[in-house]
């Protein structure tokens, strides 16, 4: 087997130190490695860190939709394109109270809770910690994306009992002001860095298939991987396909092999990490979702619909779960 860079070998196991070192080189030498090395590795890495047949599963509900001031260009949520989407106000918290209980109902263990704003103002901070409490007391983990923290709401988060604050990094500082203009990507890491301080997980990855390049693709794992903590969770995101916004003049599926890679490497340049697979699962087959599921992601979120955009319908993820004799929550 060929050895990856930084690793080493314990038994039939590969045991990945947890690094913040890492060089953009080592990361391409890792997605670089034949097929049939990479995967060994990554299942090897997966298996010291994680039940390699075990899937978490998350819902995900947008509490207030639209009318984002940002103009990140891959959105559809952004008041900067006109893509036919209708702004809502703040969801009501018994609202969004039943509509987790019916994610927790339908095999659910993580429920996000997603608003589109530039960052909360401090009056409906006060209802999402309110609906926080309340998802928090169903017994599921809970999860916030409410765009940019100052160190003061990310501690009113925590006092609610929040478990991940979810903010994205989007895809590498190189490609970054391509897509997005109106938030630097220091802004973004600043957010992370405030949430941690408040003693929150962090659920951050980023988006491919927008036109980037591999070694976009990899400068967003090196990127992720040298924060002065890995992101406990590490969604990888495919590009929901969402009309009049301007990645639809440079998008590019990514090749299916390709994605694998980069799961793969996720997996081991960030080896405690959970790799959540999330939006665009609907592009790929099953067979591609199972070579993931190989490679290390080991989770998946449910649902026939993520914040705007589509989603694979909650059986077929069940089925494909089951055929792989794969445990999860999902009955």
């Amino acid at each position: 087997m060929v050895a990856a860079v930084g690793h080493q070998q314990n038994g039939s196991k590969t045991i990945a130190p947890v690094r913040n070192d890492w060089k953009l080189a080592e990361a391409e030498a890792l997605y670089g490695l034949r097929f049939s090395d990479l995967m060994h590795q990554a299942q090897s890495i997966h298996s010291v860190n994680f039940d390699p047949n075990h899937v978490e599963t998350g819902s995900l509900l947008s509490i207030k939709t639209g009318s984002c001031p940002e103009d990140c260009g891959y959105c559809s949520q952004s008041a900067h394109y006109d893509t036919g989407l209708k702004a809502t106000r703040l969801m009501d918290p018994d609202a969004v109270v039943a509509a987790a209980r019916c994610a927790k109902h339908a095999g659910a263990t993580r429920f996000c809770m997603v608003a589109a704003w530039r960052s909360p103002k401090d009056r409906d901070l006060d209802q999402v910690c309110e609906m926080v409490s309340a998802v928090k007391d169903l017994g599921m983990e809970t999860c916030v994306t409410l765009g940019m923290l100052t160190p003061t709401q990310a501690a009113r988060l925590a006092g609610a009992g929040l478990d991940f604050y979810n903010h994205n990094v989007d895809t590498s500082p190189e490609f970054y002001g391509k897509i997005v203009t109106t938030r630097t990507l220091q802004n973004r890491i600043a957010t992370l860095a405030h949430a941690r301080e408040a003693g929150i997980e962090v659920c951050c990855g980023g988006i491919i298939g927008m036109g980037e390049r591999v070694e976009d693709r990899l400068g967003m794992l090196v990127l992720l991987a040298n924060l002065p903590s890995h992101p406990e969770s590490v969604p990888i995101n495919l590009w929901n396909e969402v009309s009049s916004v301007p990645v639809n003049d440079t998008v590019e599926r990514p090749d299916p092999i390709a994605l694998v890679r980069l799961v793969a490497t996720a997996r081991i340049m960030m080896p405690k990490s959970v790799v959540r697979m999330s939006a665009g699962s609907q592009y790929m087959t099953d067979e591609l979702q199972a070579r993931c599921f190989l490679a290390g992601a080991n989770s998946i979120f449910m649902g026939d619909v993520l914040l705007t955009t589509k989603n694979p319908q909650r059986d077929p993820d069940a089925n494909l779960l089951v055929r792989l004799s794969v445990k999860s929550n999902l009955a």
